[in-house]
C-alpha cells in the first residue's frame, strides 16, 4: 500500500484555506445571525423532508443556491483538465463535504460574535444534534469526508516481478 502523502496533505491544507476564506465571506454576509437568519431570502421552516435530508434546519433561498454552486466549483478541475475518474469524483464529493464542515466550524472560530467557546450544543440552534462535542454532521461529513479523501490517495503497491 502506497499513500500519496503530499497530495493528501496538500488537498487538506487547500480545503482549510478555502474554508477559512469562505467562512470570512459568510461572517460578513450573516454577521451574528447564522443560517441566513436575517438575509432577504425565502425560508421553509418546517417540513418532514427537512428533517430527513437537512438535519431539521430551515431551507433558505441562500442555501438552495449556495450548495449547488459549491458542488459545481468542486468539479471545476474536471473541466479544466478534461480528466475524470470514479476515484476523482469520490475525492471531489468528499472534499466538498469536508470543506462545508471546515467552513462551518471556522465560521464560529473566526466570528467575533461567537468564537470557539460558543461552538457547543445549545448555543447553535441550526445544529440540533451533537455527539462528543461536535454536530453530528461534522462527524459524518467532516471526519468521514477526510477518511474518504485519504482512501482516494492510497494505491496498491506494485506486484513484485
Amino acid at each position: 500500500m502506497i499513500v500519496n502523502w503530499t497530495g493528501l496533505l496538500g488537498l487538506v491544507a487547500w480545503l482549510v484555506i478555502l474554508a477559512f476564506f469562505f467562512a470570512k465571506v459568510e461572517i460578513h454576509i450573516e454577521g451574528r445571525n447564522g443560517w441566513a437568519a436575517n438575509l432577504p431570502t425565502w425560508r421553509i421552516e418546517k417540513h418532514w423532508l427537512l428533517d430527513v435530508f437537512w438535519g431539521g434546519r430551515p431551507m433558505t433561498g441562500y442555501h438552495a443556491w449556495l450548495f449547488p454552486f459549491l458542488f459545481l466549483v468542486a468539479h471545476w478541475g474536471f473541466f479544466i483538465t478534461g480528466v475524470w475518474s470514479v476515484r476523482l469524483e469520490v475525492r471531489a464529493l468528499a472534499s466538498g463535504a469536508t470543506f462545508l464542515m471546515l467552513e462551518d466550524f471556522l465560521w464560529f472560530v473566526c466570528n467575533p460574535h461567537f468564537g470557539f467557546r460558543s461552538f457547543r450544543k445549545g448555543r447553535v440552534p441550526w445544529h440540533p444534534r451533537w455527539f462528543c462535542g461536535m454536530p453530528v454532521e461534522h462527524w459524518i461529513f467532516g471526519v468521514g469526508g477526510v477518511a474518504v479523501i485519504a482512501a482516494t490517495f492510497i494505491r496498491s503497491a506494485p506486484a513484485p516481478h
